[in-house]
């Protein structure tokens, strides 16, 4: 527990009321609430406008066979960003790897922007991997160090929020600004953007950390925290990443290797950045960090394989597509918030059950979909509900994870998730490939295919309905 914790208990535990503890915005914590929040917002706006723009960038580069590496990169570098970033902040605490985070951000915008090479294009999407590990790590590290249980909820659901106004207005003016002038100019222009702000950021940072005369974060003395990063072990980790997501891109003898490669690394080196007992569900943090690994998979997959569906097969307009982008991030921004000041006193394991119901009833609408005599609507549903579900589950599973660490383990607990999200949006989105390819290879349709695909995704959804009790906090209900 640390020392804010002891200070403000949960309001289930003191029997005081919500308004007599100080709130997100009270004197105590509205500094760090309006940092942690412009992060977020220009993280945000950064991934969601950027992300339209890449693949004009690969065919102007000549790049289009490479682009599932340009792609994955991103994924790979952001597993050894989370390690790095997590166990920097559990030695010194998380202003550090946040506020290089947010320098690098800037980095590999100018890096992208000046490519004259696929390769390099490669390059700043693996350095802009690397610091958006770091940044998600550390921000949540950072929640968890700097607000007391009951807060955490409320924060979290603000993080979300954060991505409401970037999920409007980012890739419909990244789309036209890559259109009207070029892909070079979105970079450049985000560039811009983001550069005062970083630098402000940093300089917040710093002047908050030289005026702690005592430690306010719970950290213990830097000759008991943390051992240094396995940083080899991440690094093969993130290279197994990066060959899983190119060797899945084609079905040629070369491909299989490059996957099978991948494989073979994440089998090997993946268990030893994870919590003991992760993947046979062990009670406690080890089953908080599995059930970030499958929802997570499981959302990303959908968000990868229902839109190229719509557009390659049922025809269904690029802008119409865009809209159900839109409803997404605006529904998970409004589930989390519900689950955090209007359900805040139902367990949080029970909300994870709840929301993955609510996904694997969006998986069922994507399989509906994907039948060419009914109309494309349900698929386009998905995306929302599937987005209704982790706006509701994913808070809770942060906050179950969080619950289960020592004040001097944030760090390493924030990394693990990470390094599991990343694991199941690689795995899962592989996997579903590879059937749907597969199916394709045995003859059937293309929308056959896709009805399979979507269809395996009833098992992660059901799995983390059925282990959620397991995360949940003991002596809890």
């Amino acid at each position: 527990m640390t020392a804010e914790q002891a200070v403000h208990p949960s309001p289930n535990d003191s029997g005081d009321t919500d308004e007599a503890l100080p709130g997100l915005f009270s004197r105590q914590h509205a500094a760090a609430t309006l940092t942690f929040a412009t992060v977020m917002f220009l993280t945000g706006f950064a991934a969601l406008a950027v992300v339209p723009t890449l693949p004009t960038a690969a065919e102007d580069l000549d790049g289009v066979p490479l682009f599932p590496l340009v792609a994955g990169s991103f994924v790979a570098a952001s597993l050894l960003g989370g390690v790095l970033g997590g166990h920097w902040a559990d030695r010194s605490g998380a202003r550090r790897p946040l506020a290089l985070g947010m320098v690098l951000s800037v980095v590999t915008l100018l890096v992208s922007a000046s490519s004259v090479s696929i390769w390099q294009l490669v390059v700043g999407r693996f350095v802009d991997g690397l610091a958006a590990g770091m940044v998600a790590v550390s921000v949540t590290t950072a929640i968890g160090q700097s607000y007391p249980e009951y807060l955490r909820p409320r924060m979290l659901a603000m993080m979300s929020a954060s991505w409401i106004i970037p999920s409007l207005v980012g890739p419909p003016i990244a789309g036209v600004v890559a259109e009207a002038w070029s892909w070079r100019v979105v970079f450049y222009g985000l560039a811009a953007l983001t550069a005062l702000p970083a630098v402000a950021l940093v300089a917040v940072l710093r002047r908050a950390h030289a005026d702690d005369d005592v430690r306010a974060d719970g950290l213990p003395p830097a000759e008991e925290r943390a051992s240094r990063p396995p940083l080899l072990v991440a690094a093969l980790l993130s290279l197994g990443a990066a060959l899983g997501q190119y060797g899945v891109s084609g079905w040629d003898v070369r491909h299989l290797l490059f996957a099978a490669a991948g494989v073979a690394l994440l089998v090997v080196f993946a268990p030893r950045l994870l919590p003991q007992g992760t993947w046979r569900s062990a009670r406690g943090l080890p089953t908080a960090v599995l059930l970030r690994g499958l929802t997570s998979g499981t959302y990303f997959t959908v968000e990868a394989l229902v839109p190229l569906m719509l557009i390659t097969e049922r025809r269904v307009a690029a802008v119409t597509v865009g809209v159900a982008f839109t409803a997404s991030a605006v529904l998970w921004a409004v589930a989390s918030w519900v689950q955090g000041k209007l359900l805040q006193d139902v367990a949080r394991h029970r909300l994870v059950t709840v929301g993955a119901l609510v996904m694997a009833a969006s998986v069922v609408f994507a399989v509906v979909g994907s039948f060419s005599g009914v109309s494309p609507l349900p698929a386009m549903a998905a995306m929302p509900l599937a987005a209704i579900g982790m706006g509701m589950l994913d808070p809770c599973v942060t906050v179950l994870s969080l619950s289960h660490s020592a004040p001097d383990r944030l760090g390493h607990t924030t990394s693990a998730m990470q390094t599991n999200m990343n694991l199941g949006q690689v795995v899962v989105l592989a996997f579903a490939t590879a059937v749907l390819n597969a199916g394709l290879a045995a003859g059937a349709s293309r929308l056959g295919g896709y009805a399979i695909a979507f269809s395996l995704l009833l098992v992660p959804t059901l799995l983390v309905a059925v282990l959620a009790v397991r995360a949940r906090k003991d002596g809890k209900p």
